[in-house]
């Protein structure tokens, strides 16, 4: 019996970072970020991929090292793993995204029959996983999550990655939790303001909602309201990526435990904190850390 379960392609990571001569190569994919952050947390995780045949074996080691369940995942010998490349800004405000290869997708046949698990979260990064993947793990799901970043992206012939508007809308009828970026919620919806973005996700029947908002922390709205999420400052900030998979990832993992929907939040948060602080998946935090940091976050958002 799996706590969270990750659905979505697996990655290898190109990270240009300013002032630095060369990229970081490291794992990559919301499935990985969500899924670490989860055991860290204790939670039982197991992921549901596809790889190709230049998967790093290290990458396999490392995930294993942290007790996720790979049986799931399918590595096809004759297609390339997904990769992008990823070049911020000197600031680490913003990004570029480009696609340098994309693994076959997901499909319904891939999944297993039976998944014995509490959350499922779906989080593609390249248009990976259809409608009808989304509904047949539904079936399967105490609860179902999220991150539709991966299908509003639009890949030109280089590769460089657009946002363009979710193309079936049916998918967020489905799900309980919803995360993404203030950019992706506000293409979704084709709004201008969170909140009113926020409103139209409650009224696909989403039960919980959460906004990102990067260095400002993140939106919560929920059957008791809407709260804002302050963030943790973090003392250095190295590599902002999959710092929202973090958050949703420990989250996710809190939940599970039926702990309150603040509290949850402010857990999302304080791993956040504590993913920019170092490159890639190979942050290290662990849950007292997570936890100390959260209950300043706890404590600042409840005095809001």
């Amino acid at each position: 019996m799996f706590d969270i379960v990750a659905v979505g392609h697996l990655c290898i990571d190109l990270i240009f970072l300013p002032n630095k001569s060369k990229p970081f190569t490291s794992l990559g994919g919301s499935s990985a970020y969500v899924s670490i952050v989860a055991r860290r947390l204790g939670a039982k995780a197991s992921i549901i991929s596809k790889v190709g045949g230049d998967f790093p074996e290290a990458y396999v080691k490392q995930l294993t090292h942290e007790g996720i369940n790979l049986s799931e995942v399918v590595t096809v010998k004759d297609s390339r793993t997904t990769s992008f490349e990823l070049r911020y800004s000197n600031d680490l405000s913003s990004r570029t995204l480009r696609l340098r290869n994309k693994a076959p997708p997901i499909m319904v046949e891939d999944l297993p029959k039976s998944l014995h698990t509490k959350i499922i979260h779906v989080s593609p990064i390249a248009r990976e996983v259809s409608y009808e993947v989304i509904e047949a793990l539904r079936k399967q799901a105490d609860l179902l999550s999220l991150d539709p970043q991966g299908l509003v992206r639009n890949f030109d012939e280089e590769g460089k990655v657009n946002q363009v508007p979710m193309a079936d809308k049916r998918v967020l009828e489905l799900i309980d939790v919803y995360k993404s970026s203030i950019d992706e919620v506000k293409a979704i919806t084709n709004t201008s303001t969170p909140e009113l973005a926020i409103k139209r996700i409650h009224n696909y029947g989403v039960k919980v909602v959460i906004v990102t908002l990067g260095t400002a922390g993140a939106i919560l709205s929920h059957e008791s309201g809407v709260q804002k999420i302050p963030p943790y400052k973090s003392s250095k900030v190295i590599d902002p990526t999959g710092a929202g998979d973090v958050f949703i990832g420990a989250f996710l993992a809190e939940h599970v435990k039926e702990k309150e929907v603040l509290w949850c939040a402010c857990v999302g948060s304080a791993a956040a904190s504590l993913a920019v602080e170092s490159v890639g998946t190979k942050f290290s935090i662990n849950k007292d850390e997570i936890y100390q940091r959260a209950r300043i976050v706890y404590e600042k958002g409840i005095k809001q």
